[in-house]
This record gives structure tokens, sequence and C-alpha cells, in this order.
């Protein structure tokens, strides 16, 4: 059954704002080309995308030929704001970008865990309306959280998580509340990170990885035929709660003590480069661990292959991904050289063929990949124009 007028014209609409969007400014003779429709349907969606407030002219073309230079349109990029929240139990990184995901401001603060629920929500809130007020955003759009913990998949919610601070829970019902007009949206850390490395890292050529998140703590995301796998309570890829060899005890549903968690979350291994003789300062930002692996001898760097590649070979044993990619600060600073350690060791444990990758956004990537979804659902808003 052919599609009805205002649906083709809706499709064609989408296809030429997702085009502008991936190549910048086009003529209407390149939009012609690029979508292969025919002149006088580009001319009628051009003019109906201008009159939406979608398009703009942002210059002429530079073709040399006879006649006056062929008008460029591109998306009006402030259109729209947005706005991108990376929540850490420490503190909050927010940025404010355009239509486009153009960062025109961003800031992080620290928010101490003995001040109570209210102040930290508080601080937090702040935070973003002065991002938003320096990026010169009047309204925000749409808001994307990327926050630890379990992300019940009925309702979209931040579940009650043990060893997170409540402030986490209040932020995104407060953040609601102050800002009535924007479609506010949280999801997993570690979720966001591996859209971020498949969009815009290491994973671009893989519809099928898991990201394995190295950090203060441990995650991995499930990506599998280029669908987020999130499970039944949406807790895929708490590997930190692993049960594995090497450990003290089990883990218990009430912590991750005795799991993965305790063989490669950054107090295990700040414990064992103080074993190897590896020192290295904190940063702030950045977790201790990640500056003693990039400071960490060949010895010490063995050893933290040889307890990484337990997680990585169960997780291999389990999906098949074909594809680990070493997320998060501790994965960007042991780089390839950590990579190829872990890789080696799970081809000796492992007949299943897997690659090992070293991240390429580190802890970059949650807000990175919360703009990105962010930007996703504005632009799946407004690129579908009201019928005329």
């Amino acid at each position: 059954m052919p599609a009805s007028p205002s649906t083709a014209r809706a499709i064609n609409d989408r296809l030429a704002l997702r085009l502008l969007q991936r190549e910048g400014p086009l003529t209407a003779g390149q939009l012609k080309q690029l979508t292969g429709l025919s002149r006088p349907t580009v001319a009628d969606l051009v003019e109906r995308l201008a009159a939406a407030g979608l398009i703009e002219v942002a210059g002429e073309s530079g073709e040399q030929r006879r006649g006056p230079n062929a008008k460029l349109y591109g998306i009006v990029a402030d259109r729209a704001h947005l706005a991108a929240l990376d929540v850490r139990t420490e503190g909050v990184s927010v940025v404010v970008s355009d239509l486009l995901g153009r960062v025109l401001a961003e800031s992080s603060a620290p928010i101490a865990g003995d001040i109570g629920t209210g102040p930290a929500v508080e601080q937090a809130v702040a935070l973003v309306e002065r991002v938003a007020k320096e990026a010169g955003a009047d309204r925000l759009h749409t808001v994307g959280i990327g926050a630890p913990g379990l992300i019940d998949p009925a309702t979209g919610e931040l579940r009650d998580s043990t060893g997170l601070p409540e402030w986490h829970r209040r932020l995104v019902a407060t953040l609601q509340e102050r800002l009535p007009e924007a479609r506010v949206q949280v999801e997993n850390e570690t979720n966001l990170a591996a859209l971020a490395e498949q969009r815009d890292g290491v994973a671009g050529d893989r519809d099928t990885f898991v990201l394995l998140w190295l950090g203060h703590g441990t995650g991995a995301a499930v990506v599998l035929d280029g669908s987020l796998r999130r499970g039944a309570s949406g807790g895929t890829g708490e590997i930190g709660f692993l049960p594995v060899p090497g450990t003290a005890g089990l883990p218990s549903a009430t912590g991750c003590e005795g799991g993965f968690h305790s063989l490669a979350g950054s107090a295990a291994i700040a414990e064992l480069a103080e074993e190897y003789g590896v020192v290295a300062e904190a940063d702030g930002h950045a977790p201790l661990a990640a500056g003693l692996v990039a400071a960490g001898t060949t010895a010490f760097l063995d050893a933290l292959a040889d307890r990484i590649a337990v997680g990585v070979s169960s997780v291999v044993a389990v999906l098949d991904p074909g594809c680990v990619v070493l997320g998060g600060e501790v994965g960007q600073a042991g780089g390839a050289g950590l990579a190829r350690r872990v890789e080696a060791r799970v081809r000796r444990m492992s007949p299943l063929p897997t690659e090992v990758r070293a991240g390429a956004l580190g802890g970059a990537a949650v807000l990175r990949g919360a703009l990105l979804t962010a930007r996703d659902r504005a632009q799946d808003e407004l690129f579908s124009p009201p019928e005329r």
C-alpha cells in the first residue's frame, strides 16, 4: 500500500534533515542528488522546512558556474538547546549544546557526600541553570542524564540502588519540576559510554560488542545486533556482582564485595599497585586507579590484565560479542598495551575469537553519550514537522 501524501512528505522531510545534520549545509541541487527526489519535491520540502523554522539559508555555494550561486540550506542550530549531565557519586558535570550538538558551555562541580540530599540536589540544579545561562539558552528542550545504578525498563526511572546517594534519584524529579518544558531522560552511565564509543569512538564498526567500564567501579554495557540490551530489570551488565576466583568471598544482593568489583574496581587496583610499588598522584577528577595504570610497570600491568581477563572471558563465554572495549578512565589510561595483554589472556582462556580494544573517550564517554541521546530525542521530535 503506497504511503499517503502526508506520510511521504514526513519521510522526505526527515531524510533531508538527517542529511543536513550529517553533511552540513547543502544546496537544493545537492539535496536532490543525495535523496533521489525530484526537483519540485525538493523545492517543496525546502519551503516547508524553512516555514517550520527548521532550516535557513546558511550562505551560498562556491560552485563556479554561470548565474548566481545556489543558496546553501542548513539546520537552525539554535532551534533547540540541549543539556547533558554526568552524575557521579562525588559530583556532577554539565554541558549545554545547540541542536547540532555543538558545545556552548560546560562546567563541573564536586558535591560532598555529607551535605544532605536537599542541598546536594540544589547544588546540582543550580549548576545546570548556570551553564544554561552561560550558553545563552533561555530554555532547554531536552536534558540527558547519565547516572550509575539501574534504570527501570518499564518506567525509564532511576531505581533505588544500594550504595548510591539519595540525591541521584531526587535530582531527576527536581530537574523536571524546575524545567517543566524540558524532556528529562536518564540512562545508565555505562550504556551511554557504549553509545558514545559506537558513535564517536572505537566501536563504530561493530553492531555487536561489550563495553567493560573500568573507573571508580566496574560495569558493562551489552550491544547485540545494534541494540542496547537492558534485561528484565534493567540490570544487564552489572558485572561487579559477577562471582570470580581470587576474591575473599561471594557478592551479595546488597553489595558487590567478593565479585569482579573486588578485582578490578578502583580500590582493588590501588591495592594491587601498592603490591608492585607503583605510585601516582591523584588529579582530582579521574580515579586514582587511572593514574596508577598510566604509570604502571610491566609486572603490574600483567597482573591487572590477569584480573580483567577473568571478567572479560566470563562475558565472552555467555555472549560471544567478538569485541570488548575497555572503557572508563582506567581503560583509556591502560591504552592499547593493556588491551593487548587482556586479549592475549582471553585467547588462552576461550575458544571464541575476541578482539579487545582500548576505549577512546575514557570518562568523557558518559557525558558524550548523554548529549547524543538528548540530541537524538530532540531531533526525533523537531524533525517531524506538523502537516500543512
